[in-house]
């Protein structure tokens, strides 16, 4: 688009759109939740794996995400699965979003094994944490053209370097950890930390916290 304005030209580059396309939610949690949430109106199909669907339904009885009870997930998800199943969620996606916690389960989870199963041009976006996805895997496919796109708020080391190999192609897009950087998301943790504040004081069990990596 910046060549086409600098160029003169209109009406290029085509695009693309997300109707009919098929997106894996790689975790869903709170976040994977309120993707799926602005995803529906796009008319996509939504595939989606957690470890405990059943702890989902306890957890959603402490969130605004609809509960399972109520067939809120029916809604937001076409097929759901398990660790198990992310190899062939992958392979059926035109688009795969990590939104896993990272531990020593899941560091370099998207791996070479990963990204070869996805379809040729299928674009990976990483919004939780680099080190979920293994960086010679993702250079590796993005130099043979296999996969279409990267799209990452998180990087291996931060700050990034401005001149790693990976952001050489053009097809790869990357933000400075800004994804929760917002007003709201800043007077929400500020709430947080004075209701917990308050709690110690009364002595008084902690709620409404989620711990996060």
């Amino acid at each position: 688009m910046k060549i086409s304005v600098e160029q003169k030209k209109l009406g290029e580059p085509t695009g693309d759109n997300l109707q009919g396309k098929t997106v894996f939610i790689l975790g869903f949690g709170n976040i994977g939740i309120h993707l799926a949430k602005r995803l529906r109106p796009f008319d996509v199909k939504i595939l989606a794996t957690k470890r405990s669907w059943g702890r989902l339904a306890q957890d959603s009885s402490k969130s605004e995400a609809p509960s399972v009870e109520n067939g809120g997930y029916t809604d937001l998800v076409d097929e759901r699965g398990n660790h198990a199943d992310i190899l062939k969620f992958a392979s059926k996606a035109d688009i795969v979003v990590c939104c896993l916690a990272m531990n020593s389960e899941t560091i370099g989870i998207v791996n070479n094994n990963f990204i070869s199963v996805m379809r040729k041009g299928a674009i990976l976006i990483n919004i939780s944490r680099g080190g979920l996805l293994d960086y010679d895997a993702v250079l590796t496919h993005l130099k043979s053209g296999h996969l279409g796109g990267l799209g990452i708020d998180v990087a291996w080391t931060e700050p990034f370097d401005p001149d790693d190999a990976i952001l050489k192609f053009p097809d790869v897009i990357i933000t400075p950890h800004v994804a929760g950087v917002t007003e709201l998301s800043y007077r929400d943790m500020a709430k947080v930390v004075g209701d917990v504040a308050l709690q110690l004081h009364a002595g008084k069990p902690f709620t409404g916290i989620e711990i996060v990596n």
